[in-house]
């Protein structure tokens, strides 16, 4: 592994210099166990810690297949799929592993006792497999997270409607956080010059997921002059969409729970802002009982930042907890895109709001590859910025883990890998020189 490190390091390796290095037998990998799927069995939710069920061990190098890559992990990043992952919600990933197995001698590899997590990258190809021509040793790439077969007629207008769409690393073995990861060259995009290692690695799911749900003809169509409710627009999810909306001509009306998240939302250039905590919004009465008088006082609050508007466009994520709120603040024919529940999967709202106003919901999942190349590169032309606030080590993703599932963090949290130390990789200095504020804006 050292010999592979110095390569990248040096900044000076060729396709051939890689190529020809040897490639270890195993490599470190932050693992869930299948036999430890019960062990948070009868914990409330919040209460399950990613310490206890993630580990770093050393695990067997999979062997390459036609079209795939082996790529040198310099950083990753945590995303909420790894919390899941960790506390074995809403199912043990290893369902999934199972399911894939299925599928062909060639999946059956990812069909292990061990699960190798993580849906982000930033790294150098090793190796490529038969009929790969993109790629080749020695590129410095990041990683999306969508892999599909496209064996059915049904993914080619859409990959993501492909009947074996999975994400990598929560869905697929030899995920991201690893020093090696297993990928198809198909998830591959060019690496943005002017980050480092660790800042490249936290766009990657986020920014993708974010773009398709709101700018792409699969998501909401984002036009200039939208009013967009953004729910949690300094997190890891939504810093990218408060981006977006912003680079796009629209306005956010950024929700946030705490001052230091509202004024990390300005630095990004938004000027309408909720603070729900300081505002006290309480939308259920109780675990059973809504209370529509709140999602009338939170229109209210929302009219007084528009100039009296109700918004285009609400970005959903939070699920149970806002779901009802966001359908009645939608203005008469606008849309509540979501893609995640982490407060709860089951959403419940009155209907009324929604077809007597002829409103529409509309769920997008991740993103295709296009829609991923698209968001790369605004984050490579310098238009959108990571939202890394804060980076662990490889043998901490526990830790990283956990401060995402308490919200105990800002933004995306980063895991260096093979990477030594932070600040490495940057290829583009003037460029990130231009752009060197922004970056920086989410770091603790």
């Amino acid at each position: 592994m050292r010999e592979i490190v110095d390569a990248v390091l040096s900044g000076e390796a060729t396709a051939a210099d890689y190529a020809a290095l040897p490639l270890p037998d195993g490599y470190r990998g932050v693992v869930v166990r299948k036999e430890d799927t019960e062990m948070f069995d009868g914990i409330p939710s919040h209460e399950k810690d990613p310490r206890k069920s993630l580990s770093l061990e050393e695990v067997p190098l999979p062997p390459l297949g036609p079209g795939e890559a082996l790529v040198a992990v310099m950083a990753s990043s945590v995303n909420y799929n790894s919390v899941w992952s960790s506390i074995f919600e809403p199912l043990p990933t290893f369902g999934f592993l199972e399911r894939y197995g299925r599928l062909s001698p060639l999946a059956k590899r990812h069909d292990l006792p061990y699960h190798v997590i993580g849906s982000d990258l930033s790294g150098v190809v090793l190796r490529t497999g038969d009929g790969v021509n993109r790629w080749q040793p020695g590129d410095e790439v990041v990683a999306h997270c969508l892999s599909v077969e496209l064996e059915s007629s049904d993914g080619h207008n859409d990959t993501m409607l492909d009947p074996e769409q999975r994400i990598w690393g929560f869905e697929t073995n030899f995920g991201g956080l690893a020093e090696i990861a297993l990928v198809k060259a198909n998830q591959l995009m060019p690496k943005p010059g002017h980050l480092t290692w660790e800042e490249a690695a936290a766009p990657g799911l986020v920014n993708s997921t974010a773009y398709r749900q709101l700018v792409s003809p699969n998501g909401a169509r984002m036009k200039q002059g939208d009013n967009i409710l953004i729910w949690g627009a300094s997190g890891g999810l939504g810093g990218y969409a408060t981006q977006l909306a912003l680079a796009g001509g629209a306005t956010p009306i950024c929700v946030v729970s705490s001052p230091r998240k509202a004024e990390i939302c300005r630095k990004m250039g938004a000027e309408a802002i909720i603070d729900r905590a300081t505002e006290d919004y309480r939308f259920w009465k109780d675990e059973r009982t809504q209370d529509p008088g709140e999602w009338k006082r939170f229109g209210r609050r929302i009219r007084e930042l528009t100039g009296g508007e109700d918004v285009d466009i609400v970005f959903e994520h939070p699920g149970r907890e806002t779901f009802g709120a966001s359908v009645y603040v939608t203005r008469k024919g606008g849309a509540i895109v979501t893609c995640a529940s982490t407060s709860g999967y089951r959403h419940e709202y009155d209907n009324r709001h929604l077809w007597m106003s002829l409103k529409r919901v509309i769920g997008s999942h991740f993103a295709n590859y296009r829609e991923a190349w698209e968001a790369n590169r605004l984050v490579a032309k310098g238009r959108i910025h990571p939202t890394l606030s804060t980076v662990y080590r490889l043998e901490d993703t526990g830790q990283a883990a956990y401060d995402v599932h308490r919200n105990l963090h800002q933004g995306k949290v980063g895991v260096l890998a093979l990477a030594p130390e932070e600040g490495l990789g940057v290829r583009d200095h003037q460029t990130r020189a231009r752009h060197v504020e922004a970056i920086n804006r989410f770091r603790t």
